[in-house]
């Protein structure tokens, strides 16, 4: 399955987009488009591994206690059980590829 990351891209005013690429039961493909200022707040998924990978922009990404920033073609990893989350305090948009493995149980398709 093809999939045109740049025909998905939505900007929303309130909250940063979360977009759903693709899923099965074993991983899940979302896109995140963060405008300036938005962020995703910290938390935990105690079954999942998540990947975070930037394509545009910048952003600053937490893992645990450590804080990086991220540019285009870097990415970081958030193993289970441990807190992570991301903020755009960039001027320009944030777009990020993210895989979750497994899915939560509620994406499994």
């Amino acid at each position: 399955m093809k999939i045109r990351v740049r025909d998905h891209v939505k900007i929303a005013t309130d909250k940063m987009a979360k977009i759903g690429l693709a899923g099965t039961g074993r991983t899940q493909l979302d896109l995140y488009c963060v405008a300036p200022g938005q962020s995703q707040s910290p938390h935990r998924h105690e079954g999942e591994d998540k990947i975070y990978y930037v394509i545009e922009g910048t952003g600053r990404f937490r893992v645990g206690e450590s804080e990086e920033r991220l540019e285009a073609g870097e990415a970081v990893v958030a193993p289970a059980g441990v807190d992570h989350g991301l903020v755009n305090d960039g001027p320009t948009l944030l777009l990020v590829l993210v895989v979750v493995a497994p899915p939560p149980a509620h994406m499994k398709r």
